[in-house]
């Protein structure tokens, strides 16, 4: 069956982090949906587009899966009203806790980085290794796969640090109040230009990095690797 197309990720952005935004700093007033209220209808779009994304794809996205659980804990926290600390460790535990598994892959025999970076959906997976095994090069390339892990958690842990410490400086109103929920909707805008866009530029340095070590130790161009340059 043939891959559905994948969304607008402007649309993505707009559905699962502005309006989010906008609803939680415009409408948590008393006069307007109430702090309750809007905070449900905030969460309702990120959960809602994750729980469509997975319909659609038919399958389970295991990322999709944390960021609908993610976003569902924030909803917790705001609805029973606990401390804003607590925001910011929920924000810091979900990168932290992939990391470490991402990290612990790295000396197993499946690094994760198989799953996440050297995929058939990115490189033409079949004629890498067909060419490291000619050229006596697998084991020099998994080496290379494990180093590729540890950096790879390392972008998560970046992320968990910067999504604490951003949490920490922008929310710091009691749960459960309208300044909580306008305080969550500036969280919201800022966790994309302060750690969403360089988390993606260190995935995109990564990426680069592996495609250059493969073109080493396989002789081809990483034109020829990577998948989309397939005819």
């Amino acid at each position: 069956m043939k891959e559905p197309a994948k969304p607008n990720p402007l649309l993505e952005i707009g559905i699962t982090i502005l309006v989010p935004a906008v609803i939680l700093m415009q409408l948590s007033s008393p006069q307007r949906l109430g702090t309750v209220g809007a905070l449900l209808l905030a969460l309702s779009f990120p959960v809602g587009w994750g729980l469509w994304d997975g319909w659609r794809r038919r399958k389970l996205n295991w990322l999709a899966v944390l960021g609908v659980v993610s976003t569902l804990l924030t909803g917790g926290i705001g609805l029973l009203a606990l401390d804003a600390y607590w925001l910011a460790v929920k924000e810091a535990a979900v990168p932290a806790l992939i990391g470490i598994v991402i990290l612990g892959s790295a000396w197993t025999a499946s690094p994760l980085i198989r799953l996440l970076v050297f995929n058939a959906s990115l490189f033409d997976v079949k004629r890498v290794n067909e060419a490291l095994a000619a050229r006596g090069s697998t084991q020099a390339f998994e080496a290379c796969l494990r180093t590729g892990t540890q950096l790879l958690a390392g972008t998560f842990f970046f992320s968990s640090v910067a999504n604490y410490l951003l949490a920490r400086w922008v929310v710091t109103s009691p749960a459960g109040t309208e300044a909580f929920n306008q305080e969550l909707g500036r969280l919201t805008l800022l966790s994309y230009p302060v750690i969403a866009i360089p988390s993606t530029l260190m995935m995109m340095a990564l990426l680069y990095w592996l495609a250059r070590q493969a073109k080493a130790l396989t002789g081809l161009d990483i034109g020829d690797m990577l998948q989309q340059h397939q005819g």
